[in-house]
């Protein structure tokens, strides 16, 4: 039995809280514009390799909003909108993509882990946070993401069994834009939805439109109440498309078409928002220009403070391995701090 797809917006619904609502398109906006700035800092060489996300800002945002304070994110690379959403300033933001150390280190009031780039190493590491907050007795839930061609590891499998078993309070986000870099999702498994692998742990699995910001913050909720109540995890597949390259390294014209593209660019999760904002009367021109002003003085305000970072030392590379430095990071920390080369001390 085909899985039923939960969408709100193309039935005309927006069962919603206005607070909640607007709160979720300035969110998504937020992101937007962050993401467009950050390319365009890349290709002026002020940012590094960047992973941008544009078309899948309703799945990050929808999930972190239906969070509590108390709870975690685990994100994978592709989540600076989760990011953003759950508190990490901009100028944080812009330095962990620049490598700086600065950027290494969250502030302990955003309850966000540094995004993984390994693929899938952070679905048990998410459960484990999880299950640590149960035995600390805190009841706080973990929303961990992934793609889909992360979904094909082992450590995806593992974490879901474990989490399965143990009931571990965790919201599996599984953002499916098609394409694993450039493998299509019928390369890649068998499967028409991924959220059916649910059923072989034991644990439900839902299908959302993944540019449905509504429906992906209203499942997410469902799924949060649920990890909090005890119930265990819940694995949520957000159907979205990413309109971007896979990285500012990346070109998409070699594995996907041009009309691909633009049937997708015309879901774009932010505009379906809109129009049901404006439909409602909350929102217009008048209000979007005044958050894109303000948008712009942030994102100066933040730029500024990223670059105002003094230049990193060659050592503090060692010094956020651990929490401690072993024998091999102290070695390697003294060699860089004398401008050896690490290799004359092996």
């Amino acid at each position: 039995m085909k899985p039923k797809v939960v969408q709100y917006l193309d039935r005309g619904e927006l069962p919603l809280k206005e607070g909640e609502a607007l709160a979720l398109y300035r969110a998504m906006r937020r992101a937007r514009f962050f993401d467009e700035k950050a390319l365009t800092l890349q290709r002026q060489g002020r940012l590094g390799v960047y992973a941008p996300f544009m078309g899948q800002e309703a799945a990050q945002v929808g999930v972190a909003l239906a969070l509590g304070e108390r709870d975690w994110v685990v994100p994978s690379y592709r989540e600076s909108a989760l990011l953003l959403a759950r508190g990490l300033p901009i100028h944080v933001l812009i330095l962990y993509w620049r490598a700086h150390p600065a950027g290494w280190r969250f502030p302990e009031e955003v309850r966000a882990v540094n995004p993984y780039i390994p693929i899938a190493t952070q679905i048990p590491q998410a459960v484990g946070l999880a299950l640590a907050g149960r035995y600390r007795g805190e009841d706080w839930v973990v929303a961990t993401s992934i793609g889909d061609g992360g979904t094909s590891e082992g450590d995806f499998h593992e974490g879901l069994n474990f989490a399965a078993v143990f009931d571990a309070p965790v919201l599996f986000l599984v953002q499916n834009n098609g394409y694993a870099i450039s493998v299509p999702r019928s390369r890649q498994m068998r499967v028409d939805f991924i959220a059916r692998r649910a059923e072989g742990y034991g644990i439900p699995g839902v299908v959302v439109d993944g540019n449905d910001a509504v429906a992906v913050y209203l499942e997410a909720r469902k799924a949060v109440e649920r990890a909090r109540k005890g119930e265990g995890p819940t694995l949520l597949e957000a159907l979205t498309y990413r309109l971007a390259p896979h990285t500012t390294s990346d070109d998409p014209s070699r594995y996907r078409t041009r009309e691909e593209e633009e049937a997708w660019r015309s879901k774009d999760p932010i505009l379906r928002l809109r129009k049901a904002l404006e439909a409602a009367g909350l929102w217009d021109g008048d209000a979007e220009e005044v958050l894109l002003r303000e948008l712009e003085e942030e994102f100066a305000r933040e730029l500024a403070l990223a670059d105002q970072a003094p230049e990193p030392s060659p050592e503090m590379i060692v010094e956020h391995v651990y929490k401690e430095m072993g024998p091999d990071q102290k070695r390697a920390w003294e060699a860089l701090r004398q401008g050896k080369h690490v290799e004359e001390l092996w």
